[in-house]
This record gives C-alpha cells, sequence and structure tokens, in this order.
C-alpha cells in the first residue's frame, strides 16, 4: 500500500479533545468501493483454496489434509483476532511509530458511517484483514508435515500479535490529527517506516520478508523431517500445486492493484506490473533451469511464478511495466541460487523454499523497488524523504533490516516458548505415519 496515496482518516484523543473525523466528511465513491469489496475477495481466494492447494500438492500425500487445515484455521482465527486489537494494533490512531494503540478494539468507534479515503473504513479493515491472516499462514511451508497442530496455533496467535500488527503499522501507518495543548490542529505520528518514506506498496516487508524469515527461523528451530536427504519427499501432486499458484496469481490481483485503495490509474499501473512482472520470472526461471538441469519443470515454473508475484509486491505501484519486466526477469535466478544452492550448502530443511522464495524474493523486490522506480526505468520518481536513487535504497535496506531483526527476533522467542511449554514437533512415528490421520483423524485421499 502506498505511503504516499493512503488516506485512512484517523484521529486520536491524547489526553485532549480529539477533532472528529476528517475523512468522514469526504463523500463514499461507490466504484472505489465496490473495487476494494472485490479486492479483498480476492485476497480471501488467494489463501482459501489457492494457498492451500499449491501447498497441498507440495507435501507428501499423507500430509495434504493437514495443510489444509492449517491454512484454513489460521485464516479463522487472525480474522476474529483481527476485529477483537489487530486492526488497532496496526491502523489505530496512536502517535507511536510502533503500534496504533487499543483505541480502536473491537472496531472500536468503526461504523457504516465511517470513512477511509474513498471507502468505507469497514471496507478498508476487511481489506487489511485479509494481508493478517495469509501471512502467517505462508510461514507453514517451511516446517511442513512435523509441526503439532495446537503448537502451531498458538505460536500464529502470539506471532501476528507481537510481530506482524507492529511491522504493519510501522510500514502503513499513517499520521493522526490532534488538537494539541494550545488548542491547535497538528498531524502528528505515524509508522516508523512510513516516517522514513519506506516503498512497499502492497507488502514486500509487511508480509513476505516477514513471514519467510519466521519460516526460517521456524524451520531451523524444529528441525529437519525424519528421512530428510534419504526418504523420496517429492510433492505428490504437481496438477494441484499448479492450480494453487495460478489461483495465487489471480488472486493477487487483488493483493496489489487493490492496494491502491481506489479504481484509479495506480490501481491499473499495479495490475500491468503484476502481470508482466510475473510472466518474466516464469520465463526466467525455466530458462535458468533449463540451462541448468536440461529441462524446464513445472515445479520450477510454478516456483518461478511465486518469486515473481512476490518481487513485485512492494514495487507494482512504483515502478513502470519496462521496471517490472526487469525485476521480475532478476529475481527468479536470485531465488533459484538459494532454493537449490544455498539451502543444499547450509543444509536447513524449508520444506516448501518459503525463505527461498518468499523472504529472498520480498528483500530482492524491496531493494530493487530503489532501482527500477527511477524514471529512467519508467517508473514515477522518489518521495520527498528521498528524492534520489541511492538515498532510497539506503531507506529500504533500513525498512528491511530492521523488519529481519523484529521479525527474526520475535519468531524464535515465540517459537522457543511455545516449544518449552508445548512442544513443537509431532512424535517420531505419528510424523512417520503423517499428520492427516494423527493430528486430524482423516485422510485427504481414500483408496
Amino acid at each position: 500500500m502506498s505511503n504516499f496515496k493512503k488516506t485512512l482518516g484517523l484521529t486520536a484523543v491524547v489526553g485532549l479533545t480529539a477533532l472528529p473525523a476528517l475523512a468522514q466528511d469526504a463523500a463514499i465513491d461507490t466504484g472505489d468501493t465496490a473495487w476494494m469489496m472485490m479486492s479483498t475477495a480476492l485476497v480471501l481466494f488467494m489463501i482459501l483454496p489457492g494457498l492451500a492447494l499449491f501447498y497441498g500438492g507440495l507435501v507428501r500425500s499423507k500430509n495434504m489434509l493437514s495443510v489444509l487445515m492449517q491454512c484454513t484455521l489460521i485464516t479463522a482465527m487472525v480474522m476474529v483476532v483481527w476485529v477483537l486489537y489487530g486492526y488497532s494494533m496496526a491502523f489505530g490512531p496512536s502517535l507511536s511509530p510502533y503500534w496504533g494503540g487499543l483505541d480502536k478494539a473491537f472496531l472500536f468507534g468503526v461504523t457504516a458511517d465511517s470513512v477511509s479515503g474513498s471507502i468505507p473504513e469497514y471496507v478498508f479493515s476487511v481489506f487489511q484483514m485479509t494481508f493478517a491472516a495469509i501471512t502467517p499462514a505462508l510461514i507453514i511451508g517451511s516446517f511442513a508435515e512435523r509441526i503439532k497442530f495446537s503448537s502451531l496455533l498458538v505460536f500464529v496467535l502470539l506471532w501476528v500479535t507481537f510481530v506482524y500488527f507492529p511491522i504493519a503499522h510501522m510500514v502503513w501507518g499513517g499520521p493522526t490529527t490532534i488538537v494539541d495543548a494550545t488548542g491547535a490542529t497538528v498531524t502528528a505520528g505515524g509508522g516508523l517506516f512510513f516516517n522514513m518514506g519506506a516503498m512497499d506498496f502492497a507488502g514486500g516487508t509487511v508480509v513476505h520478508i516477514n513471514a519467510g524469515i519466521a519460516a526460517l527461523v521456524g524451520a531451523l528451530m524444529i528441525g529437519k523431517r525424519v528421512g530428510f536427504g534419504k526418504d523420496n519427499m517429492a510433492p505428490h501432486s504437481m496438477t494441484l500445486t499448479m492450480v494453487g499458484a495460478s489461483i495465487l496469481w489471480v488472486g493477487w490481483f487483488g493483493f496489489n492493484a487493490g492496494s491502491a485503495l481506489a479504481a484509479n490509474g495506480t490501481a491499473g499501473l499495479a495490475m500491468i506490473n503484476t502481470f508482466v512482472a510475473t510472466a518474466a520470472a516464469i520465463l526466467s526461471w525455466s530458462a535458468v533451469e533449463g540451462l541448468l538441469r536440461g529441462k524446464a519443470s513445472m515445479l520450477g515454473a510454478a516456483s518461478g511464478m511465486v518469486a515473481g508475484l512476490v518481487a513485485i509486491t512492494p514495487a507494482c505501484g512504483f515502478v513502470g511495466p519496462l521496471g517490472a519486466i526487469l525485476l521480475g526477469a532478476i529475481v527468479s535466478p536470485i531465488c533459484y541460487f538459494f532454493v537449490t544452492t544455498v539451502k543444499v550448502k547450509l543444509g536447513y530443511d524449508d520444506s516448501l523454499d518459503v525463505f527461498g522464495v518468499h523472504c529472498v524474493g520480498g528483500i530482492s523486490g524491496a531493494l530493487l523497488t530503489a532501482v527500477f522506480a527511477s524514471e529512467a526505468f519508467g517508473g514515477g520518481g522518489y518521495g520527498a524523504n528521498a528524492g534520489s536513487m541511492g538515498a532510497q535504497m539506503i531507506v529500504q535496506i533500513e525498512a528491511v533490516g530492521t523488519t529481519i531483526l523484529w521479525c527474526g527476533i520475535g519468531s524464535f522467542v515465540f517459537f522457543k516458548l511455545v516449544d518449552m511449554v508445548m512442544g513443537l514437533r509431532v512424535s517420531t512415528d505419528a510424523e512417520r505415519q503423517g499428520l492427516d490421520l494423527t493430528s486430524h483423524g482423516e485422510s485427504a485421499y481414500h483408496s
């Protein structure tokens, strides 16, 4: 979501009298509202069934249903938590650069008449709710086939509360309008990265780097799958993986173009960039794979598809189509290297390559945004906080680095806490039998 185009219309009481919400005087644009409601449904479509089928096809058949259950329950839990306090922590009217406070807990003050920009605040809130739901669902791919279901849900509850919601506020939390002690109207506050001028249109740091770092920490702390490096752990259904990846691409238009928060030219720019960056990444991954392995695989094409989608996410509203194509072409070889070489050399078991694709792709996209936003590549230029490619690159590096530290430390603490209290990993026997039966008493397939 663009720092430069977003209007939340929030006000705060900071020991003083709050102003009426300024944005409530604005008229709701029915076209913008219709598009944002559609975008919200598209992002939900990304999770269920898109991500669930994509991940499900990549695991062994005895764990298919467990992945579907994890995606479904995470989505449901985060939606409830979002209403209770998540929306307030991420987008509440706080002057803190790190969280939004609890003034809007239980959606207090949000009504059918309250407005955010040109859309109802309810629509803005539910759109952001789908982002909060998909991010922890992405994490599960790194330790698929071996985590306790109950422990996963407790970890996700802690993680979204203390990692996702604060990062979302840092990136997208806009300033708050208050009345100061002298009676003057002032605008203050705003998220840490927002005030720095970090460019993250649709969630490169918030969603993908965040999820990817948590995924790597989880994979390292939970350990390798039983039989890793010895047993056949190939995907059980590339057909389902292809279907899931394709649904992700379709849903991603809500994710990226919806982050314009309006049906306008910026949404159109994000839309074409989501098309061409992804296409270039598919071609690039398949070309690299063909050159190095002699064959281009469907798994590689699907991986390139997701890598391209991830990389264009922070950049889609800032770069032109030429820059998007270049970005997509560049990101696939980088992710391919991490998936096929770095992971093998370091020996960690990131089951479905969440770190190698989402984190590495997200970092690549966030940094390359500073390059391809240049008008020389057809981009829209830089905000007042940076003004040049070099200055913007420094801001992007600071935002990426802070996200890595915040998420890495928080994820380690919460994985460790859950492990100490509940245990993170299923038994060896349960893992060998498969989580479908041992965790859920059901099977995705019947012979």
